[in-house]
């Protein structure tokens, strides 16, 4: 969605990872996402943009339709103090539900000190941050995104809104561990098969993880009207499905802010 080049590491995962064509870039239309929307009965997605140079295609989508589409910040933690600022004039001027990092990108693991800043940054705002966790598609070394990183950030910010993304395999045992330990950590599934979930994470989802997996579909490399209907395959209880597609996020994301300093 948007004019961006696509960057190496993604050139790479299509060829080697999803075996995909040129179509795997193609930009959607406003109209296109809606309709694919529609047909998977999802009301609200949310699109990623990058802080520094935000593509106009994508914060359009925003514009046109501000009740289906909402912003995650693409924020680069070893980019220093503008990029925190030019972080807070998109949140001040946009629908930015969360930010968001991908560690590997910087063979960098959260829990280095550089990622200090934002974590501040991010409670200062009340804003939800996601970080990418599991070992990553692109022939990248991916041990920086062992979920184990963020023990020390959820104990040192506590009140820090934080949500793993794209799973955490291998590391799924390390991921469920954190989550009952930390009352601010969650996951969600983006760019993860439903199907594919481990045994061992539906049965968290459907016990003492009931409020903490999201559903996610990383849309259009995975499709949202596939990803929900793997997921109303899963084998969860009553009420946990809806937790899973909509309230988990609703919560987490849509709420009102309420920053710890106003």
């Amino acid at each position: 969605m948007g004019e961006v080049e696509p960057p190496e590491y993604l050139r790479r995962v299509k060829e080697d990872y999803f075996k995909a064509g040129e179509e795997f870039f193609t930009s959607l239309s406003v109209d296109e996402c809606l309709a694919d929307m529609d047909e998977a009965g999802v009301e609200k997605a949310i699109l990623t943009v990058r802080v520094k140079d935000p593509s106009e295609a994508v914060l359009d989508f925003t514009r046109q339709c501000p009740d289906r589409f909402a912003l995650a910040a693409h924020v680069r933690p070893t980019a220093g103090l503008p990029e925190l600022w030019r972080l807070q004039d998109l949140v001040a001027e946009h629908p930015v539900v969360m930010a968001r990092v991908v560690p590997f990108e910087f063979d960098l693991p959260p829990s280095d000190a550089q990622y200090y800043p934002l974590y501040a940054k991010c409670v200062e705002m009340d804003l939800p941050l996601s970080v990418n966790t599991g070992l990553p598609g692109p022939p990248v070394p991916g041990e920086c995104q062992d979920p184990i990183h963020l023990d020390r950030i959820c104990y040192r910010f506590p009140l820090l809104r934080l949500c793993m993304a794209h799973g955490a395999d291998p590391w799924w045992d390390t991921a469920m561990r954190l989550m009952l330990k930390y009352p601010n950590l969650h996951l969600m599934t983006s760019a993860y098969s439903p199907k594919y979930l481990p045994p061992e994470v539906v049965h968290f989802m459907n016990t003492r993880g009931q409020d903490k997996i999201l559903y996610a579909s990383d849309h259009p490399v995975l499709s949202m009207k596939r990803c929900i209907a793997e997921a109303d395959q899963l084998d969860l209880r009553d009420g946990v499905l809806d937790k899973y597609l909509r309230g988990n996020a609703e919560r987490l994301f849509f709420a009102d802010r309420h920053p710890p300093r106003a």
